[in-house]
């Protein structure tokens, strides 16, 4: 097979493919044979057709044709698996050259080259030094206890205390006692602490018991998010109709293993929630690192994107955006029309820019990882495996994964390429 290459603009690749005419025989065999297979002869079982039966019944012409269109089909992948091509597109077989030789020229998308300056290697980032406080810590387990409160009905005599959970009947009423319009509410829950109505309401009402009758004097606050209200002097007729008591969940060996599949004390719960804050503040200054890392890329980087591709990847990240909407339980439709943005005009405004970001940063990485040939060692992921293994309590999991990862196999390798462009990026990192 003789393969001659010329890079056309628009990332456009042109081979002019020529194979002997030894091969284009065993593709003309291979033909017969599938005709022989399928062709149904008067008097004849298929097997035992001859080949001058079905010239006869195809014709010499169409089998030839049938010959030329398997034989480039095949021709065609072994050629860009040799020359190690990674087409974004099917190809497009400009014409037959000739026959006998067979010889044709295709036309074949790729992905377009990154020109990278030898200047990329003074490129350094300023890693940030991420801390996490005790009171972070505090904060988070107050938030899973917030979460995971369930609520238990009062009994007689109760009184509220914050966090406790009420249903009301209230009336708001001007300072000439005139009832103000749609601010009646009837069996209205109520978190105390939630901070949802005019300020102090909920704090006024602690300590109140079922069925109390509460006359609250409240003017509203200059910065009101309704500025109808703003200044207004108000009084509150509410009516306490139920308490359930907020039972908040105790950080138990029993409650810890629930929340995380490991057997821990509380001071080892802290740790480990010290350790996910400070993995969740590391990733998210993680992307900041490699916003600016592709900015100053850029800057060292020629790289033209054409329409066809930027168009693709706009669909992919779209694509993205609605399944996450669904999983949510939104549909797109109702999301675009609460935006008031046609499909287009979102893509447009909020999509493009990302499709375009990420498409520049995939083009540069895949670029910089053949520069630099940076290879993932076998002890590397090793330890690659074994940070994800120690994330999962039940043994069954662990079990599961260790099946998955070994190599060659496809979540092994995807794991590995994760790997190498996560080491070229530290590279970059100071």
């Amino acid at each position: 097979m003789k393969i001659e290459k010329k890079l056309l603009p628009k990332s456009i690749l042109e081979l002019i493919i020529e194979e002997d005419a030894k091969n284009i025989a065993r593709e003309r065999k291979h033909v017969i044979d599938y005709l022989k297979s399928n062709a149904d002869i008067k008097w004849f079982r298929k097997w035992a057709a001859s080949e001058a039966m079905i010239i006869k019944k195809y014709g010499e012409e169409h089998i030839n044709h049938m010959v030329i269109d398997h034989a480039i089909d095949h021709i065609y992948q072994d050629a860009i698996r040799k020359e190690k091509v990674v087409p974004i597109a099917q190809a497009e077989i400009v014409e037959v050259i000739s026959e006998s030789p067979l010889k044709f020229r295709a036309h074949v998308e790729i992905l377009p080259d990154a020109i990278i300056s030898p200047n990329y290697k003074k490129i350094k980032i300023k890693k940030t030094l991420i801390q996490v406080g005790d009171k972070e810590v505090e904060n988070a387990l107050d938030d899973i206890q917030t979460r995971l409160t369930r609520f238990e009905e009062a009994e007689d005599g109760y009184a509220i205390k914050l966090w406790d959970k009420i249903t009301i009947d209230t009336t708001w009423y001007d300072k000439d006692n005139k009832v103000l319009e749609s601010t009646s509410m009837q069996d209205y829950p109520l978190i105390i602490g939630s901070k949802l109505l005019v300020p102090w309401f909920e704090e006024w009402l602690i300590w109140k018991k079922m069925w109390d009758e509460v006359t609250l004097d409240i003017t509203f606050p200059k910065d009101y998010h309704n500025g109808w209200f703003a200044w207004k002097e108000t009084t509150f007729k509410v009516s306490i109709k139920k308490i359930e008591k907020s039972v908040k969940p105790e950080f138990t060996p029993e409650f810890i293993k629930e929340l995380r599949w490991k057997d821990l004390d509380l001071e080892w719960f802290k740790n480990l929630v010290k350790e996910e804050i400070k993995e969740t503040k590391d990733m998210n200054a993680r992307v900041e690192e490699e916003h600016k890392l592709i900015d100053e890329l850029l800057k060292v980087t020629n790289l033209e994107i054409w329409d066809k591709l930027l168009e693709n990847q706009i669909w992919k990240v779209f694509d993205e955006i609605k399944e996450n909407l669904s999983k949510d339980g939104l549909r797109m439709v109702d999301y675009l029309e609460s935006l008031k943005l046609s499909e287009e005009q979102y893509k447009e405004k909020n999509v493009k820019s990302i499709a375009k970001k990420r498409l520049e940063w995939e083009l540069i990485l895949h670029k910089l990882l053949e520069i630099e040939d940076t290879k993932v060692l076998d002890s590397e992921m090793d330890k690659e495996i074994e940070t994800i293994l120690a994330r999962f309590g039940s043994e069954e999991v662990v079990n599961k994964l260790k099946e998955l990862y070994i190599p060659w196999n496809k979540y092994y390798e995807e794991l590995r390429q994760r790997t190498a462009y996560r080491k070229l990026i530290d590279s970059f990192f100071e």
